[in-house]
Formats: structure tokens, C-alpha cells, sequence
């Protein structure tokens, strides 16, 4: 066999191969009869085209309103169908470590002991970050 025909053969097969592939697709994901249906929280949806394509209907929360409910109760806390919210407590049950909890924003990097591994964590952290913007600077 000469290096002619095992051309021919090659192309042959190629062509074959790519008439194969272009006539059966291995995937099925874009079918007509699927476009306009969407799973949103487990509800079936339809889709609404709009100019630039499908959008989405929202789905509406409701937000409780009553403040006798509000003041007494922790409002979402209960995530299944059945039962209620969880009805808070006097101060006095809660742990004293709850109410020194820091809730503004972390503290500064000076405020912090070298010798313990939040202070070293956030120094790795601000390098990190000045490196990324030093590297933006580059033109290339």
C-alpha cells in the first residue's frame, strides 16, 4: 500500500466520521418541548419571553407584619411545612459570652497579638491582596 491510498483511506474515514457526528447528537438538552419549563423551589414555572429572551417570574415571600409575632417569635426559623418559629427568651437564659460578642467590623491589624495565628492569617491575607492589585497594574 502506498502513501497515497493511506491518505485517501484517512480522509475517507475523517469524512465519514464527521457526517456520523453531525447527523447524531450525543446530547439531548436543548429539546423544543423543555425551553419554556424551569425548576424554581420545587415548582414547576413557566417561562415569560421577554425582549431579550425568558425571564422569570418572581415568587413573592411573604413578610410578617404583626409585631406581637415579631418581638416574640425568631420569624423564619422554621423551614418545614408544619410546626412554628422559635419563641425567644429572657436575656437571662442566654449565655453571658452572647451579648460581648463583637459585631462591628474585625479589628485592625495592629489591634491584634502577633503571636497568634488570626494575626498571621490576616497578614497572609493583605499580601495576597496587594500583590492582586500590583499585578492589575501590569500591562502584560
Amino acid at each position: 500500500m502506498n502513501t497515497n491510498s493511506a491518505f485517501a483511506l484517512l480522509n475517507i474515514r475523517r469524512q465519514l466520521l464527521l457526517t456520523f457526528q453531525l447527523a447524531h447528537p450525543k446530547n439531548h438538552y436543548a429539546r423544543k418541548e423543555a425551553a419554556g419549563v424551569s425548576m424554581v423551589g420545587g415548582m414547576l414555572k413557566k417561562k415569560k419571553m421577554g425582549k431579550t429572551g425568558p425571564t422569570m417570574e418572581k415568587k413573592i415571600l411573604p413578610v410578617e407584619t404583626d409585631p406581637n409575632k415579631l418581638v416574640k417569635f425568631v420569624c423564619g426559623s422554621n423551614i418545614f411545612k408544619e410546626g412554628q418559629d422559635i419563641e425567644l427568651k429572657p436575656d437571662s437564659e442566654y449565655p453571658e459570652w452572647l451579648w460581648t460578642l463583637r459585631t462591628g467590623p474585625p479589628p485592625k491589624l495592629e489591634e491584634l497579638d502577633p503571636n497568634s495565628l488570626e494575626y498571621w492569617r490576616r497578614v497572609r491575607r493583605l499580601g495576597i491582596q496587594r500583590n492582586n492589585r500590583l499585578a492589575q497594574l501590569k500591562k502584560f
